[in-house]
């Protein structure tokens, strides 16, 4: 136990290296930069803090990342909180009491909030106003906290679940989209350097095409690469040792895994590649519906070879081809 303690916590250490810690650092998602750009310009020159933001796409574009780096910027403490964790009206205020003037408060997976937290968020949000009730029946009475000036930053990977009221609380929201071949291939590069290891360019392409446009699976693969190459004596990651990291995990030259493959698999051969509900894939392949939604679609459709219809999901004609199937 203390072995696999000690591992958990080197890559806990490595993926802190790793995370960017300056706005030159930040590569990719030019858009959102330039917008959060210009608001937290006009921010600083008004001595404010900044609007409440919204940041939405899928797991691992570095949302959590460029939170952090909107704290850094205003000069601000940065105040980190998860979804699932604030179930109660108890979480939240304990959060929000906590608050000092200009903090940032960073919440992940907005989405999973419960509704009863989400609605005492409307006043906290509007009015820096925060209604607790107190007590039961006819002996309760209601509490109002007066909260400094406080900068809420919202990340979700489904926005469609965020109620109409919450977000349009927010003074701006962002897509995070997927990153391009070219922007993974310099961070693999900036990651490679700070963790010391030699990569030849053919090991950067495999480990590119494979890394799912996501900064997070491609320091994923790379970490894994390095592992292999040391435990084979290799050098250097290069083409091949890239490539056996891959078969060794299972992950394709595109990035798909075993569990992906399967999802279209079972569309083609089990449904005859017939619309397909995403509950019926989930008791099919014995997954949590959110884990099909979240992770394998958004990838999938992507690439092209998942379509999602009014009646269900098929697969498309670039599926067959890269699974070697007749359509």
């Amino acid at each position: 136990m203390k072995k696999n303690n000690k591992f958990q916590s080197d890559d806990k250490f490595i993926d802190s290296i790793l995370r960017p810690t300056s706005w030159p650092d930040y590569i990719g998602q030019e858009k959102v930069k330039k917008g959060l750009n210009l608001i937290l310009t006009a921010a600083k020159k008004r001595n404010e803090s900044t609007d409440h933001l919204l940041f939405y796409g899928p797991a691992g574009l570095g949302k959590t990342t460029l939170a952090t780096l909107v704290a850094k910027e205003m000069r601000a403490n940065l105040k980190v909180a998860t979804g699932p964790a604030l179930q109660k009206l108890s979480d939240l205020a304990a959060v929000l009491s906590n608050l000092e003037n200009q903090d940032v408060l960073f919440i992940d997976e907005a989405h999973r909030l419960s509704r009863p937290v989400e609605e005492m968020l409307y006043p906290a949000m509007e009015s820096r106003k925060f209604f607790l009730v107190v007590g039961k029946s006819l002996a309760s009475r209601v509490i109002s906290l007066d909260l400094p000036a406080f900068t809420l930053i919202a990340a979700t990977t489904r926005p469609n679940l965020l109620s109409n009221p919450l977000r349009s609380r927010f003074g701006a929201i962002f897509r995070f989209d997927y990153y391009n071949l070219d922007e993974i291939k310099t961070i693999i590069e900036r990651s490679a350097k700070l963790m010391k290891i030699k990569l030849s360019p053919d090991a950067i392409s495999v480990l590119a095409n494979a890394s799912r446009f996501t900064p997070r699976v491609a320091n994923r693969l790379l970490k894994r690469a390095r592992d292999f190459a040391e435990v084979n004596n290799s050098k250097i990651v290069d083409a091949e040792v890239a490539s056996e990291t891959l078969k060794l995990l299972e992950v394709d030259y595109l990035g798909l895994e075993s569990c992906e493959r399967c999802l279209l698999e079972i569309i083609i051969k089990k449904f005859n590649n017939r619309p397909v509900g995403v509950n019926a894939l989930a008791a099919v392949l014995g997954e949590e519906k959110g884990t099909i939604e979240e992770i394998y679609e958004p990838y999938l459709m992507k690439l092209g070879f998942l379509q999602r219809t009014a009646l269900g999901r098929i697969v498309t004609e670039a599926a067959y081809k890269h699974l070697n199937l007749k359509c």
